[in-house]
């Protein structure tokens, strides 16, 4: 036996005797210690299309490494949805994967609201990102582009090759706000060959989808590729009020336009466009319990609350150690109590969709200067606009009041830019490959927000009216001249602020923020591969260096433009700048051709910021990641199946986690408003095994199974805006203990040509998991099913072929609860400085509410490829 198979002999026997002592008893250990729940492993997602015979399992190509790899080699935990899947599950958008489809990866609505999404990976996952000065965890990517926030991610997709999901930090390659992993879509590249796909289908719910894909010859070197995308489906829960929008609706549609110039060898320069537009509702938030906690329900007499059956004035605030007898105020009688799903909302509201439109340029340059060296260039200019128009609550959150205001209707208009500008060297020389680089990326966002009551009760809330969702205000604020402070006659002639992007003049404006961001790293990552273990270890070591610089201005706190000076950043604005080095190290090892054994030690961190839902835009510092993780990638059974294990530990320090609190000072100038503010609450611990197998048993059937166990354990911390009250337990939202998801694909040859009949069928569970970061309560468990059928590349001609297929998301049309919330079930407790109990408050108990999973959805389509 040679030195080197004695050598590869120890190695395996050390990394598996590490695998099974030191990472499961570590896991065993931490979880009766800690408690917590989940979100985490790696799955891939094979294209279930064994073309390469003998039911073998196709490789696949990632880019996680900056560099063109085998999934199977490349050392880290990778999920990879191809084409394929992606139409088998028909996904849209981004909000499709919310089922669950890769179990590391979590994706819900940020509040109710389609128009921006939360994405997390591996339990780091946002709460509230949802600003101008705020980062998430994890980094979503288009073509190597970096977006910077997370509206209008769930525009449609366009013609996506594949979808990557990097698990763990990827602080060296990819940079900041990849704490958690990264999220990078990849599209079709220009092929330069005159060939295209046009798809058209029908759905319930009014649903219809196109999408038109085009490859033009090329022509002076030039390939140019045209990509366009409609996607519709009414409203799944009813408006009754007439001319409103229903809830859960979309219409999107965009176009990419992409060349691919090659004017002389080695040099490839891509250039690209898109253009798209998202008008969505937000999903229904239904009232599904009412006083749980059996409180006496308190009678109007006139408009005060007492007893019922008596003068005795009750509920409301109750000073400690006052004797006014404790009630809740009464239901109001058209507002029901719904367990279940609805599909009419009991009462109507204004409600019209709100706007996303995202766009982007991009310039993707590669050389070849020499075998061993390759220079990159990826410049992009990307905008994002919304227009937030959110009326999802209605009179579930609010309680009622004789002839009082009620349907809080969020309305935020965010105006986006950013620029970025990465340069990389990418090569190899004999045992060893290199990537080096460096990054620059700047952004400014601007918003302001609106919050007005849309609807009226009458006396005993047996009727409504409706008042004007742009309630006009003799101290609003106006958009109608330019300047910081200005003099406006039309808004009653007072002193008004003119905030640029206004959409409607005289709006009563909750806030106003801009900030700007600046963020500069050096990056690189070295693999050397020892030529004297017969090329079988290989040794990453890999560093970035980032300056981050941000600032920005609350210009605006409940319609007071004077709380702010002009040019200055105290004492409603902030400034912050970090420079940190992140490093990581990787130890790869080929136990043999087909069994790959890696340990990784990575850091990462999500940058600092402000929350501009706070009185004073108040400023927070950075989190950041320690991640420890071993795994293994092996393929076995002759190339039929595939099995992929990681185990990981990560630590989290400066943890950003917001509190909340609403304003009741009388001299406040944020009086009766929700705000929230951020503090870097201390330390968390996530700790997580992911699970994949592949296996093709016979030609043509492929079984795929994806598992991921997440355990986390979050600090307690003390809400700074009730200093005096006792410490709150924190939990990580979205992040079930555990989550699972598998699929059966089956493809079988129908006459002598290619075509074919193909079966798809997965189903996605996840365990119960925290949906709000103050609140013990948990969602429901749930259990999802999508299926296809089709008879796919049915030939009509010698170069066309048309594929017809029925496709059914939600197939069993599961009900469950995603997003639920006890807020409005409780009494809210005040404390004074000195954290004796000062009063309590029982004037917002009503009961909890929540948002449902969409229902079942179907339909029929047709493609033709040429």
């Amino acid at each position: 036996m040679s030195k080197v198979t004695h050598a590869r002999t120890y190695l395996l026997t050390g990394a598996a005797l590490l695998a099974l002592g030191g990472a499961v008893p570590a896991f065993a250990q931490t979880q009766s210690t800690t408690a917590g729940d989940p979100a985490a492993a790696p799955s891939v997602v094979a294209d279930p299309d064994p073309d390469t015979g003998g039911g073998q399992l196709q490789d696949i190509v990632v880019t996680a490494t900056r560099r063109e790899t085998n999934l199977q080699k490349t050392p880290i935990s990778i999920s990879v949805l191809t084409t394929q899947g992606l139409q088998d599950r028909h996904v849209l958008s981004l909000f499709n994967l919310a089922d669950g489809t890769i179990p590391s990866l979590r994706v819900a609505t940020f509040e109710a609201r389609q128009s921006a999404l939360t994405i997390g990976i591996r339990g780091i996952v946002p709460y509230d990102q949802n600003q101008t000065a705020r980062d998430g965890g994890v980094g979503v990517y288009i073509d190597g582009v970096a977006l910077g926030k997370t509206q209008g991610l769930n525009a449609a997709l366009f013609d996506i090759e594949r979808i990557e999901v990097l698990k763990g930090p990827q602080g060296t390659l990819f940079g900041r706000n990849t704490e958690g992993g990264a999220l990078s879509l990849v599209s079709k590249a220009p092929t330069g060959q005159f060939g295209g796909r046009v798809t058209g289908g029908v759905g319930n719910y009014g649903s219809y989808n196109t999408d038109a894909h085009l490859d033009l010859p090329s022509f002076a070197n030039i390939a140019l590729k045209l990509d366009g995308v409609i996607q519709h489906q009414d409203p799944t829960v009813k408006d009754p009020l007439t001319g409103s929008t229903g809830w859960n609706y979309y219409d999107r549609k965009g176009g990419r336009i992409a060349a691919r110039w090659k004017p002389v060898d080695g040099l490839t320069a891509d250039f690209a466009y898109d253009y798209a537009k998202d008008e969505n509702t937000p999903q229904y938030s239904q009232l599904i319990s009412y006083n749980p906690n059996n409180y006496t329900v308190g009678a109007y007499n006139g408009l005060s609350l007492v007893l019922p059956g008596t003068t005795t004035p009750c509920g409301g605030t109750i000073a400690a150690g006052n004797t006014k007898p404790v009630c809740i105020a009464p239901k109001a009688p058209l507002v029901g109590v719904h367990p279940d799903r609805q599909t009419v909302a009991d009462v109507g509201v204004p409600q019209q969709p709100s706007v996303d439109i995202t766009h982007g340029v991009s310039s993707n340059l590669r050389y070849s200067v020499a075998p061993a060296v390759e220079l990159r260039s990826i410049t992009a200019w990307r905008g994002v606009s919304t227009d937030q128009w959110d009326n999802s609550g209605g009179p579930e959150r609010q309680t009622f009041t004789p002839s009082s205001a009620f349907s809080r209707y969020s309305l935020s208009f965010l105006r986006q830019h950013q620029f970025s500008q990465e340069l990389q060297a990418v090569g190899s020389v004999p045992q060893l490959d290199y990537v080096v680089g460096a990054y620059y990326y700047t952004e400014h966002a601007t918003e302001y927000a609106a919050t007005p009551l849309s609807n009226l009760w009458n006396t005993n809330g047996t009727a409504y009216t409706i008042r004007s969702p742009i309630p006009g205000n003799a101290n609003a604020i106006s958009s109608s001249n330019s300047g910081y402070q200005q003099y406006d006659p039309s808004c009653n002639n007072t002193l008004a602020t003119t905030v640029p992007q206004f959409a409607n003049s005289c709006q009563f404006i909750t806030r106003a923020s801009q900030a700007s961001d600046h963020n500069y790293s050096l990056f690189g990552n070295l693999t050397f591969t020892p030529a004297a273990l017969d090329d079988v270890l290989h040794v990453t070591l890999g560093g970035r260096w980032t300056k981050d610089k941000r600032h920005g201005t609350l210009y605006v706190v409940n319609n007071r433009a004077d709380l702010a000076t002009p040019g200055t950043v105290s004492p409603f604005g902030f400034r912050n700048s970090i420079s940190r080095f992140d490093p990581m190290v990787n130890v790869a090892f080929d136990a043999t051709p087909d069994v790959h054994l890696y340990a990784k030690y990575a850091t990462g961190f999500r940058a600092g910021g402000a929350n501009d839902r706070s009185l004073a835009f108040n400023a927070f510092g950075p989190e950041a990641v320690k991640s420890y993780e071993i795994g293994s990638k092996m393929d076995f059974w002759n190339h039929k199946a595939r099995l992929n294990l990681a185990g990981y530990i990560m630590n989290r320090s400066g943890t950003q986690f917001d509190f909340d609190y609403y304003d009741t000072n009388g001299s406040s100038p944020t009086l009766g408003t929700h705000i929230e503010q951020t503090i870097n609450a201390g330390k968390s611990k996530i700790r997580g095994i992911e699970a994949d197998l592949t296996v093709a048993p016979v030609d043509g059937l492929t079984l795929t199974g994806s598992y991921a166990y997440t355990y986390w354990k979050a600090p307690s911390a003390v809400n700074p805006l009730t200093p005096g009250a006792p410490a709150q337990q924190l939990y990580i939202v979205y992040t079930p203990r555990n989550a699972a998801s598998g699929a059966i694909d089956y493809k079988v040859p129908v006459g002598n040509g290619d075509a074919t009949v193909r079966f798809h069928l997965d189903g996605n569970y996840a365990s119960s998991q925290y949906s709000f970061q103050l609140e013990p309560t948990k969602t429901d468990a749930s259990f999802i099913m999508n299926g296809r059928l089709s008879l796919a590349d049915i030939a009509v001609s010698d170069h066309n072929k048309v594929t017809f297929a029925f496709w059914v998301r939600n197939l069993l049309d599961t009900t469950y609860i995603y997003r639920r919330s006890s807020a409005n079930s409780s009494p809210v407790y005040n404390y004074g400085a000195n954290g004796q109990l000062v009063s309590t408050n029982y004037g917002g108990i009503l009961g909890d509410y929540a948002n449902f999973n969409p229902p079942r959805t179907y339909g029929l389509e047709a493609t033709v490829r040429f």
